[in-house]
């Protein structure tokens, strides 16, 4: 197949050391946040949102059809979303970053709306390396990466690439609650839900028991009741239009094995500047694996949510974005 395009309560500590994390704690305020609708994949632009026009576009890539959003102006950053997520899980922050960065978030191939030709190769390695087809096909040039859970996986693995290949092209890489070989959620359950039984049972109960999906979506947050109202339709779209439980359970088989190459390729983007950023109240990536992680860049800054969950891009959207455009923009004031 060719590729084709078309159309909570106080700042607690900063590090004052050069080059060293600056580890804080926000407060968390209560949002109202108004969601640019997500399109069912026959319309071409998301209806402008804060007075941002969000495309929606599609790249023929060998594996599949990539559907990716695009918005903004200035240097390219490039959204990655995590396990059973899809561009829609950047709805609150697409319109932010949209006015610092000419920003892309796309649907892993197989996830969200994005096709995958049967017994695609779903590692993190094999999905970073679409991740730089995408790149190269757009003719990206320098460009900044950010990456949530199973995504963030996946951008420390773009990374490991890069600094293998000498491709000098990745500035600076954030990092949400990545998946990392220090924190024990999953390393269990995945491999179980990766396994015949396990994957029968899975999809014969959560992929057919809508009722079931607040369980597993307020598991992902620190207080339930901070759940926007559209995430629950929101994300059962792909389950509806792309079999997108199925994609998930052929992630999680090569879980323990993606462990561990991660671990063997972190050394070698200690050299990234990097914001990682966690909620303290995080049940799918332990909080805890934050600050082993920071320790394995020069100069990484972590910045920790507290009382929040799994999704701070939409449990705290605020807050979230403001890191983000603190972090994006320090260069521009410095």
């Amino acid at each position: 197949m060719g590729s084709q395009e078309s159309a909570p309560q106080a700042l607690e500590a900063i590090s004052p050391c050069k080059n060293l994390s600056a580890r804080i704690s926000l407060p968390i305020k209560a949002q109202n946040f108004h969601q640019a609708s997500i399109p069912s994949g026959d319309r071409n632009t998301i209806p402008a949102t804060a007075g941002i026009a969000i495309e929606e576009r599609w790249l023929d890539l060998p594996k599949g059809r990539m559907r990716y959003l695009k918005a903004g102006s200035g240097p390219p950053l490039i959204l990655i979303h995590g396990l059973m997520g899809y561009s829609f899980s950047w709805r609150f922050t697409i319109p932010e970053l949209a006015h610092h960065a000419t920003v892309y978030a796309i649907d892993n191939l197989g996830a969200g709306l994005s096709t995958a030709i049967e017994g695609m190769d779903c590692t993190v390695r094999a999905t970073a390396e679409r991740v730089l087809q995408f790149t190269n096909e757009l003719g990206i040039g320098n460009f900044d990466l950010l990456g949530t859970s199973h995504g963030g996986g996946v951008a420390i693995m773009v990374a490991a690439l890069c600094a293998e290949r000498h491709d000098s092209r990745l500035q600076r890489l954030i990092l949400v609650a990545p998946v990392n070989p220090w924190s024990p959620h999953g390393k269990r359950l995945a491999p179980f839900l990766g396994s015949a039984f396990g994957g029968l049972l899975f999809r014969n109960t959560i992929e057919r028991w809508r009722s079931l999906d607040y369980l597993w979506l307020r598991r992902m947050f620190g207080d339930g009741s901070k759940i926007p109202p559209d995430s629950l339709d929101g994300y059962r779209m792909p389950v509806l239009k792309n079999h997108g439980f199925r994609h998930g359970s052929r992630i999680v088989t090569s879980w323990t094995a993606d462990l561990a190459e991660l671990r063997a390729a972190l050394p070698g983007i200690r050299d990234y500047p990097t914001l990682l950023i966690w909620g303290t109240k995080d049940r799918a990536v332990h909080f805890q694996s934050a600050e082993p992680l920071r320790r394995n860049f020069r100069d990484a800054r972590l910045v920790a949510f507290k009382g929040v969950g799994h999704l701070p891009y939409e449990e705290a959207p605020e807050d979230f974005n403001r890191a983000l455009v603190d972090f994006l923009t320090a260069e521009k004031r410095n």
